[in-house]
Formats: structure tokens, C-alpha cells, sequence
């Protein structure tokens, strides 16, 4: 499947706030809203913005339908999640990819907003952005680190171009090292291990897979890596960066 590119964002245009996971802190969301204005950008916010639901942000079909109506409102832009948690696995037999592959649009999460990743890319083509949330993220101290990358990634005409680590930050430690091309696939751990044996299993075949995790045990870092070596997607990789 050929990648398709969605257009950049630019001060101006608006984005969507949806959480399509786990409810948010409404402090923290007013916060990263505010933040998002003063970049000069118009926000519309999604009808799982203040909803809980248990553990989830509204029942699965709401937050589904939160997600095609962003998708689907040619007024909005780009949207960009709330944060993450727990529930997207739950949406995706819900997702209308069909009308996502007819709008395409800047998509930013990461954490549980992984299985969204994957699904849209391997069902669409779409190129969606592990990056930056409102809450968990612009609501909150946001390094200039990312703020400059975020502008870098989403609202410049060029590429971005090489990406340096931020300062004071440990150096890489090259367990393999070589050179790899491919395509950029991956995401959270936990979530990436849960789509085996699904329709929506990670497709890691001659591409780059990065990993990241936070706050598990290491015994089940071990299970989950563990689980994608005998699943055949390390060695399928061209490549594997991991951030834990």
C-alpha cells in the first residue's frame, strides 16, 4: 500500500481535540487548548472531551464516531489526542478507514493511541504522528525540545530533516549497529504485543520498528519482546530502536 501524506498544518487552521482513551484531567485539557491558541491555531473539541465512562472517554461508539467526524469535517485541519490510557483497541472495528483514506489529516497521539497508529496506516496508507497530546502534554511544562520539533513536523513545507537528541539526555547505546531504511512503524509496547493475532496485527516486514514502554515491570518487557520474536517481527525488521 502506498503512503499517503496528509497536508501541514499551519497557525490558522483548526485542529480537533478528541480522547478517543481514557478521560482526561479538564484542568490539563483547558491547558493544552489554551496552549494550542496561543500558537495561533482555532481548536474544536470532540464530544469525548469531558466524558467518562468507567475507565473510558464514553462507550466505544461514541469515541468511534468522535473520531470519524474529525476525520470527516472538512473544516478541521488536524486532530490531536487528549491523551492516552487505555480503550483504542476497542475501536477498531469501528473506525471508518474508508472515509479516513478520502480525508486524510494530521493525526497526533501516542502511548494507547498506538493501536489507532497501526490500524489507519496498514488500513489507509495514512502517515499519523506519534506525538505530542493536549493534556498529557501541552497542558502541562512543554519542553522547547518538542514544542520545536512539533512545528518542525506539522507546519514546515520542508522535511524535517535530521532529529537530534535533546540536551542532557543519555547517549544511544548501538546493539547492532549499522544502517537501516524503512518505513516507521511501532509504538507502545503493550499495545503493539496486543494486536497479534488480530486484523490488525503490526506489519513489520522491511521496516523500522521503534518501541517504547513505560512503568512495566522488567519481566513483562521481557514477555511482550519475547512474544514479537517468536510472532517473527524483530526478524522481520530492518531495524529496531527501542526507548524504555
Amino acid at each position: 500500500m502506498h503512503s499517503l501524506k496528509p497536508k501541514k498544518i499551519s497557525p490558522g487552521d483548526t485542529i480537533g481535540v478528541i480522547a478517543p482513551a481514557s478521560p482526561g484531567d479538564m484542568q490539563s485539557a483547558q491547558a493544552g487548548i489554551s496552549w494550542l491558541e496561543a500558537q495561533g491555531f482555532h481548536v474544536r473539541t470532540g464530544a469525548t472531551l469531558d466524558q467518562t465512562w468507567g475507565y473510558l472517554a464514553g462507550s466505544d461508539d461514541l469515541r468511534a464516531a468522535d473520531i470519524n467526524a474529525m476525520f470527516a469535517d472538512s473544516t478541521v485541519n488536524g486532530i490531536i489526542c487528549l491523551r492516552g490510557g487505555y480503550g483504542t483497541m476497542r475501536l477498531l472495528d469501528l473506525v471508518d478507514y474508508a472515509l479516513i483514506r478520502d480525508h486524510p489529516k494530521v493525526f497526533v497521539g501516542y502511548s494507547d493511541i498506538t493501536a489507532l497508529h497501526l490500524s489507519i496506516g496498514q488500513r489507509t496508507g495514512l502517515v499519523t504522528f506519534h506525538g505530542p497530546m493536549v493534556a498529557s502534554d501541552m497542558g502541562r511544562d512543554i519542553p522547547l525540545y518538542t514544542q520545536d520539533y512539533f512545528f518542525k513536523a506539522f507546519t514546515a513545507a520542508s522535511p524535517i530533516g535530521a532529529i537530534i537528541n535533546p540536551p542532557l539526555t543519555p547517549p544511544p547505546i548501538f546493539i547492532a549497529p549499522g544502517t537501516a531504511h524503512g518505513i516507521l512503524t511501532g509504538g507502545n509496547l503493550s499495545l503493539i504485543a496486543a494486536t497479534l493475532g488480530t486484523p490488525y496485527e503490526i506489519n513489520t516486514r522491511g521496516k523500522i520498528l521503534c518501541l517504547e514502554e513505560v512503568g512495566e515491570a522488567p519481566y513483562r518487557l521481557d514477555r511482550m519482546l519475547t512474544q514479537l520474536l517468536l510472532a517473527g517481527k524483530l526478524q522481520q525488521s530492518a531495524g529496531i530502536v527501542v526507548d524504555v
